[in-house]
């Protein structure tokens, strides 16, 4: 079955393929990715941010409005201690930092003591902190609980942990979580971390630390996959900065109630920007708010398990290689692919729609990798089929005839022989046995060629097909492999040009006295097709009609030089065929009870 249809051997090359991409490296993994990066872009732009989530930005332009105030980056402290002061007289739901505060200002301890003040009365107010790699690790169990780590049912109570602690503040202040950078295998962010799990202890993250405190649902699992939107509301730090230290602000004093406030920095020079879904430099504090609003809003996307989806690959590559197989067109099996693509796709879109993530473009890719290189067996199969009908036909048509009637597909090396009418001709050289002993062979041979070179000549030039030569004899038919309603004309049409040819022909021989030909045609049903054995095919034509027009040549000796059956004469007059027929009366012919009535075909006179 593999060597007789190659496109099941290709199945199971992709298959195996397939198995250990779904079920095993996930090499493919990173197309689903990249594809539902583009999809998120898109739906991103109909996702409007909740306005109750607000990021206050340490942009470009706060960094140059307060350089006067504050001085260069970093400033000091006591100007975030002003700021959550001021927001937090609006009652918001929680102020949460962007920034991380592990070192202490030694030149300007005064500015520290004004933020651990303001931490202190305001409660509300969460700070980052890392997770790191390398560094010294402390004794977890003896981290201040305002980290919010919890041990779960198994845990080791002796494990230790490398954190980036908050140190400007006092171990009481530091309410918060982690806000490592989640990539995945191509470094791009798409998750956010609930927790890490060190020896059984969880450390959660920001934002799984607000689910927390205000018993917002969570996933399940250690990261969330980010739903992504746009149009969330920035608000410039230095002008937020600024109105605070005015007598009159301008700006509305219930601007943050209720909201959840969140500082943190987008100016390129701070290096907060990250590769994300939706673009290579995304400021880290979007990333933090958008992972907020999701869990707020319980509005993450919800993750499938790839490996099953490695099923919907390997049915398309099936279903394709039965099409290849069976000899569907090509073009039907692409539209079909491309309207399976189409829905598939409509598929994943409509599952972001409703916050699903469906992992499905790799098993379109495997289907379309499977249909190309299928289709390219499929091409060079065709092309090799092509090449061998133009080599096996041309032996008995015009080569320009064959090629269309390829492209026609009048001519197909599968097609089994089949009945069909035509017109038979035979043509033989009178005495060439006796020719043959008065001559010398090599001129024979010589004589022979340039006679039948002038012949098949006029044969391909009327359409026939070129049977074989028999010893001295030329069988030709009209009707097949290209379908002629008037074949019987072409081939008397042939015959006369032949026997005109033959009498110019034998003008040029010197040396030869008597070269005469008899030739005889039928029409009639006869089997034809591709005939022989597996390793020998013969385009040919056999039947009753042929050994009749066979022997209808051997009765023109004495008789005439052409003759035709009343078959023949019946179908040329009925196609209006310009000749007469003089009638040479009934002759007996060897296998027939009756006798056959000939005729002397002649061009109509004008």
């Amino acid at each position: 079955m593999l060597r007789k249809h190659p496109y099941f051997a290709l199945w199971a090359l992709l298959a195996s393929l397939i198995v250990l991409d779904f079920v095993g490296v996930q090499f493919g993994q990173i197309a689903d990715q990249r594809f539902g990066d583009v999809l998120q872009r898109q739906l991103a732009n109909a996702r409007p941010a909740h306005s109750d989530i607000v990021v206050v930005n340490i942009d470009q332009k706060s960094l140059e409005d307060l350089a006067a105030d504050a001085g260069r980056w970093p400033w000091p402290r006591s100007i975030h201690a002003e700021l959550i002061h001021y927001i937090a007289a609006q009652k918001p739901q929680a102020i949460v930092f962007d920034l991380l505060f592990n070192e202490r200002d030694v030149f300007r301890p005064e500015h520290d003591q004004a933020l651990r003040a303001a931490a202190q009365a305001e409660n509300k107010v969460y700070f980052p902190y890392l997770t790191l790699s390398d560094g010294q690790a402390s004794p977890i169990k003896d981290l201040p609980k305002k980290l919010g780590i919890l041990p779960q049912p198994i845990f080791d109570k002796d494990a230790k942990a490398i954190l980036l602690l908050p140190w400007v503040l006092n171990p009481e202040q530091w309410q918060g979580g982690t806000i490592n950078f989640n990539a995945d295998s191509d470094g791009i962010g798409r998750h956010y971390s609930m927790y890490q799990n060190i020896a059984g202890w969880h450390i959660p993250s920001l934002p799984a630390r607000l689910a927390r405190d205000f018993n917002w649902p969570m996933p399940q699992a250690e990261r969330m996959r980010i739903h992504w939107q746009t149009q969330r509301q920035h608000i410039s730090y230095s002008d937020l900065y600024q109105a605070a230290n005015r007598e009159h602000s301008g700006r509305s004093m219930n601007e943050f109630t209720d909201k959840i406030v969140i500082i943190g920095t987008a100016a390129p020079g701070l290096q907060d920007l990250r590769p994300t879904t939706m673009g290579p430099l995304y400021p880290g504090v979007d990333i933090l708010a958008t992972a907020i609003d999701n869990l707020k809003y319980q509005d993450w996307l919800i993750e499938s398990p790839r490996a099953p989806y490695g099923l919907l690959a390997l049915l398309l590559c099936s279903l394709l290689a039965w099409g290849f197989a069976r000899g569907i067109n090509t073009m039907r099996l692409a539209l079909g692919l491309i309207l399976t693509s189409g829905l598939t796709l409509g598929l994943m879109w409509l599952g972001l729609t409703h916050n699903y993530y469906l992992p499905l473009f790799s098993s379109l890719l495997w289907a379309w990798a499977y249909f190309w290189l299928a289709a390219l067996i499929a091409y060079w199969a065709e092309k090799n089929s092509r090449e061998h009908a133009v080599a096996l036909f041309s032996r008995f048509l015009d080569a320009r005839v064959v090629k269309q009637l390829i492209a026609s597909g009048d001519i197909d090396l599968g097609q089994v022989a089949q009945s069909k009418e035509i017109t038979v001709l035979f043509s033989d050289i009178r005495g060439f046995t006796s020719l043959s002993e008065k001559h010398d062979p090599a001129a024979i041979v010589q004589l022979l060629n340039q006679y039948f070179t002038l012949q098949v000549d006029i044969i391909f030039k009327h359409g026939g097909t070129l049977d074989k030569f028999i010893g001295d004899a030329i069988m030709a038919f009209w009707g097949a492999p290209a379908n002629d309603t008037e074949h019987a004309q072409h081939a008397v049409a042939a015959a006369l040009e032949m026997s005109a040819a033959l009498d110019a022909f034998k003008q040029q021989l010197s040396d030869i006295e008597h070269f005469e030909i008899g030739i005889g045609l039928h029409t009639g049903p006869a089997v034809v097709g591709l005939i022989g054995s597996a390793s020998r095919l013969d385009y040919t034509a056999i039947g009753d009609t042929v050994n009749l027009a066979s022997r209808i040549e051997g009765l023109t000796k004495g008789c005439a030089r052409i003759l035709v059956s009343d078959a023949t004469r019946a179908a040329c007059e009925a196609s209006f065929a310009p000749f007469e027929f003089i009638a040479h009366g009934q002759h007996p012919v060897k296998g027939r009870e009756q006798n056959v009535l000939l005729f002397e075909p002649k061009e109509k006179a004008l």
